[in-house]
Order: C-alpha cells, then sequence, then structure tokens
C-alpha cells in the first residue's frame, strides 16, 4: 500500500519514533475509508477509540484531541486514503499511572475490499479481548494463510459453543429471506456493522441477533463478510456448506452504508 503520511500525534513521524512500534503488541487502533477528506460514522470510530483506550491503558484522549490529529494527516494526503489510527503509551509506560498516550495516524491508497463471492473456511477460534481491535493478532494472518492454503478465500471462527461469531478481518452477517441476521457471539463490534445497523434501523428493515451455527446455514438465504473496506461482500460457502449468491442483500447492505453521511473530522 502506497504511504501517503504517517503522523504521530500530529506531526510527521521520525523513522525512530516508527521503530519501537514495529515490537508494539500493546496497542488498539480503527481504520477508515476517507472519501472526499470525509469519513462515515466518524462517532463510531471516536467510540471504538475512547473505549479501547479506557479499556487498556484506564485512560482516553479527548475526542477533540483525536480529531485533530485526523485533520492533520487529511490535509497532508489526497482526498480518497484508507486511514488507520493507532493509539498507544510509549514503551515501558502502558502501566504507568498516567502516562501519556500518542496517536500514529496514516493514510494509503484507497480501497474497495474483494469482488467476491468468498469461500471461507471454518475455524475453532476466539480472539482474546474481542470487542478491542488490537495489533499483534498473529492467529488472524495464521488462519488466514491456512484457509488459503486448503482453497478456501479466507476463514471465519467458531466459538466454543459451535456458533460462528466473525472472519478474520471482518463481521459476518446472515439474511433469512425477511431479516438481517447478525451473529450472538463474541467479536469485534465493526464500525462498518454499525453504520449499517443504525441505517437499516432507519430504512424500517428487520434485524435480529441469534445464535449460528454450522447446520443453521442450509437455513438461510444468503451470507456477506463486511469491514471497513465494504459493507458487503457475498459469501457463497462457509466449510462444506453452499449458500446462495443473494444479490439482493448485497444491494441492500450497500444501499444503507451509502445512507451515512460523510463528516469532515
Amino acid at each position: 500500500m502506497t504511504v501517503h503520511t504517517a503522523q504521530l500525534d500530529g506531526r510527521a513521524a521520525a523513522a525512530a519514533e516508527l521503530a519501537p512500534l514495529a515490537f508494539a503488541g500493546y496497542a488498539h487502533f480503527t481504520a477508515a475509508q476517507v472519501r472526499g477528506g470525509r469519513i462515515r460514522g466518524l462517532d463510531l470510530h471516536l467510540n471504538r477509540l475512547r473505549e479501547a483506550s479506557e479499556q487498556l491503558f484506564g485512560r482516553a484522549l479527548p475526542d477533540d484531541r483525536v480529531r485533530e490529529f485526523l485533520r492533520a494527516a487529511l490535509a497532508a494526503s489526497p482526498a480518497d486514503v484508507s486511514l488507520t489510527a493507532t493509539v498507544f503509551s510509549r514503551p515501558g509506560e502502558f502501566v504507568a499511572t498516567g502516562a501519556d498516550l500518542s496517536v500514529l495516524v496514516r493514510t494509503g491508497a484507497p480501497a474497495a475490499g474483494p469482488a467476491g463471492p468468498l469461500a471461507l473456511a471454518a475455524v475453532e477460534y476466539e480472539r482474546p479481548l474481542a470487542r478491542v481491535k488490537h495489533v499483534g493478532e498473529v492467529a488472524k494472518t495464521y488462519y488466514l494463510r491456512r484457509a488459503v492454503q486448503q482453497g478456501f478465500d479466507d476463514a471465519a471462527f467458531v466459538d466454543r459453543e459451535g456458533r460462528l461469531s466473525e472472519a478474520t478481518i471482518w463481521n459476518l452477517a446472515f439474511w433469512d429471506g425477511d431479516s438481517v441476521v447478525w451473529p450472538r457471539a463474541g467479536m469485534l463490534p465493526g464500525t462498518t456493522m454499525g453504520i449499517v445497523r443504525r441505517q437499516l434501523d432507519r430504512l424500517g428493515v428487520p434485524q435480529r441477533t441469534g445464535d449460528i451455527a454450522s447446520r443453521d446455514l442450509p437455513g438461510l438465504r444468503g451470507a456477506v463478510v463486511m469491514n471497513s473496506w465494504t459493507p458487503a461482500v457475498s459469501v457463497h460457502r462457509i466449510g462444506a456448506i453452499t449458500l446462495p449468491a443473494a444479490p439482493d442483500f448485497v444491494e441492500l447492505l450497500h444501499r444503507s452504508y451509502a445512507e451515512e453521511p460523510l463528516v469532515v473530522p
């Protein structure tokens, strides 16, 4: 990915400042697609960073400060970019009371995700601290690589109760013919997922949350994955079970996402 800018606390980051991050495993981040210098679901991204900071560090930066860093990075970038904002504390300081937090904002080429449809391997795995988008998750890449070696495009996770939860870097969503069905299991609540859910509510589309095991898949009418790249990529197979393409479901999720206004940080 072409890097347009990497800014630390609102200024260009020096190589010496970035080097420790290569070995850091205690940090969290959010990722967004920026179009015309604007972001969908900005409030959800700010909430994610604030709540994760409070959980990992016991304190959080003010939203206005984070927005200042986002604006500085976008001012140095093209209008359409991919953006990641990573919050961390200086090496050796994360256990210190009142340690200052820093934000690394990086921008690169915009992304739209794969065309699909995708085939997902079903893997027994539960992410630690699933509700935090934290760094250093080697298992996600490990299971993705194993899935590709087995002829799949990616992997979906199954928890200890046999329920599908999420995919490696994706949320899962299903269609039962009447409602959008969200998995009830430990997962990262995605910002795109949050955008889609509130816009579906606004459009009056029924939604429900339920336990979804592999045995339930034949009774469903479609499945997708979504993340910061895209609100819906069709999934045609999970493990050995084939799912219908459901183009109307995919279109519904894209339409609901497009209803969310783009906001200047």
